[in-house]
């Protein structure tokens, strides 16, 4: 099997400043771009919409297009 056979979307709850896992994985979705994050390179999320971002410029995207 490949790599990519073997991945896992995790589904997680987002905190201030932390997450909690509800179904384990190695990974999630940034919900502007689709890029794939491994959970040890998350780094943006908004607690509020309970999304994840691949940077910091999607997130700031993301926040413009939500608070206009």
């Amino acid at each position: 099997m490949t790599e990519a056979r073997n991945r896992v979307e995790a589904q997680l709850v987002y905190e201030s400043g932390d997450y909690q896992v509800v179904k384990p994985g190695d990974h999630v979705r940034c919900a502007v771009s689709g890029a794939v994050i491994p959970l040890d390179m998350l780094n943006y999320w908004s607690v509020e919409l309970q999304e994840v971002y691949a940077s910091g410029a999607l997130m700031t995207q993301r926040w413009v297009e939500t608070h206009k």
